[in-house]
């Protein structure tokens, strides 16, 4: 069974656009040393919606070599088109090695609860993989309800999980308390991913562990072994980066984060995205390099960034300095 820290992984790019598919080989190789259990090539971080499908199957397959079976692979899919999906499915099909194919909830044409109920049945009949629901509401305006999602859990065999950003953790004790044996439900939240497996989910498709795979792997492992203190431990040295990696849309920070510390050779993201804006890539710089916000300095941050928007940089960053000083006193 699937479990643990799923990185999302980013798509490097040139500063022209193109893939760097050298890079990408580099940056999965280091995710594997690192721990992760899994990872999930064309998900949302890694700009699907921007790559043509033929960039996607290359993609896909430049990871798959890679990890050479290693760890898990989960595809990711989905467009607003249920006919558009289930044509790349079938492309995703024909290539060896992968494990899983994560499936988005159809974006911005808002379908009824019977339309998702039809449409995720139409790709789980269509896949050669196990299919897991992918619902996140606060980018596609469609919320698979928790009714639906049993439906689908318990009518579709080859149904076998669900990613779930909505970070409601009522909704996770929930469907832990009705899904059938052997669903498996990971967070898409990675602030609240840490209750989530403490209320018995199996693991995180992650943001965070593109930049900190190795210290996000240590949490999920302690927190699927009920050793919560140590777990939370880890988690309080993460909690900047909670905040910091979703200043502006997801993977706008984390590809910037990556550029600072030289994972990737360019920040570089497809348009309608654009690099981080000026005014937090200092702040970002810094807190990354450190990745040392804890419970006391968070809400400093967070006081402070409210500020940000009507502040110059250097004089945002001088008033934070002064208020995590006051903090220590």
């Amino acid at each position: 069974m699937l479990k643990g820290c799923i990185t999302a992984v980013v798509t490097p790019m040139f500063d022209d656009g193109s893939v760097d598919y050298a890079r990408l080989s580099e940056f999965v190789e280091w995710q594997i040393k690192s721990g992760v259990d899994g990872l999930v090539a064309v998900g949302s971080t890694g700009e699907a919606a921007t790559l043509t499908d033929d960039e996607k199957i290359r993609v896909i397959k430049q990871i798959i070599t890679t990890n050479a079976g290693r760890v898990k692979i989960i595809v990711g899919s989905g467009t607003a088109s249920t006919a558009a999906t289930l044509n790349f499915v079938q492309q995703v099909n024909q290539i060896a090695g992968v494990d899983y194919l994560m499936c988005l909830t159809p974006y911005y044409v808002k379908p009824t609860q019977e339309g998702l109920f039809q449409h995720f049945s139409a790709v789980a009949e269509c896949s050669k993989f196990p299919v897991i629901l992918y619902n996140v509401p606060g980018r596609t305006a469609a919320d698979i309800h928790d009714a639906t999602i049993l439906r689908l859990a318990q009518e579709c065999k080859n149904i076998l999980g669900l990613k779930d950003a909505t970070g409601d953790i009522k909704r996770c004790t929930y469907l832990l308390a009705h899904k059938p044996a052997g669903f498996m439900l990971f967070s898409g939240d990675d602030a609240s991913s840490l209750a989530f497996m403490l209320a018995g989910g199996n693991g995180v498709i992650s943001v965070v562990s593109n930049i900190r795979p190795a210290l996000f792997s240590q949490m999920c492992a302690l927190a699927l072994a009920h050793q919560s203190s140590h777990a939370r431990s880890i988690n309080d040295q993460l909690l900047g980066l909670y905040e910091l990696l979703f200043v502006e849309a997801n993977p706008i920070p984390v590809k910037w984060g990556l550029f600072f510390e030289q994972r990737l050779g360019s920040a570089h993201l497809r348009l309608p995205l654009t690099v981080l804006s000026q005014k937090y890539q200092e702040s970002l710089d810094a807190f990354v390099k450190a990745c040392q916000l804890d419970k006391k300095t968070l809400p400093v941050f967070r006081k402070a960034t409210n500020t940000l928007r009507t502040m110059k940089i250097s004089d945002w960053l001088k008033n934070f300095e002064k208020q995590s000083d006051n903090c220590g006193n």
